[in-house]
């Protein structure tokens, strides 16, 4: 379970923006790859994202599938479905249960250390879901065309981490230390199951 080497280039702009593209082998976009990116001074001050720290229920399905949330965050999980649900995690960085709790209702649990937690429903057994739980405020998940746009880096060197529960490394993730310079523009190529 292995990285390739990133596929393309390194291009510099006027702003300190990043865009990502996470492909497969054979170059077809990776959704839901978990993109961070750790300047070499640091986080700085304490991470908070503008998305709201929620996993719902819906269809049978968790929604979204995969979240990502600051170290430290609480996160909601609101039943949006007709079924009662329980929800739970036996992943190192969160091992946890919640139990049975039915339509319009909501439960929290709390994320205190960095990594991803595997969701399931003791009901459902299809269901899976995903929290990476990052301390950076410089990370954002792949769209549909495996793109992830960050912005407001500090120019100088970074630590970028790709993150997904079908990649092909240890704990599905895996890092590169880069330039920043005046912005980066990067693709990586990466080995799924």
């Amino acid at each position: 379970m292995s990285l390739a080497v990133p596929a393309a280039h390194l291009l510099a702009s006027n702003t300190r923006d990043a865009r990502i593209q996470i492909v497969d082998e054979r170059g077809m976009p990776v959704r839901d790859a978990v993109v961070e990116i750790m300047p070499a001074g640091g986080a700085g001050s304490p991470v908070r994202f503008p998305w709201r720290a929620a996993m719902g229920q819906k269809d049978l399905q968790f929604v979204p599938g995969t979240l990502v949330v600051a170290k430290g965050a609480t996160v909601a999980f609101p039943n949006l479905d007709r079924v009662r649900h329980s929800i739970y995690s036996f992943s190192k960085i969160a091992r946890f249960e919640i139990d049975l709790y039915g339509r319009d209702q909501t439960r929290t649990q709390r994320f205190d250390t960095t990594g991803a937690a595997a969701l399931g429903c003791n009901i459902h057994d299809d269901m899976r879901g995903y929290v990476r739980v990052v301390d950076t405020p410089f990370a954002g998940k792949t769209n549909g065309n495996g793109i992830v746009d960050i912005t407001g880096l500090p120019g100088g060197t970074a630590s970028i981490t790709v993150w997904h529960p079908r990649l092909r490394a240890p704990a599905n993730e895996t890092s590169q230390t880069v330039s920043i310079g005046n912005g980066l523009s990067r693709k990586y190529k990466v080995r799924l199951r």
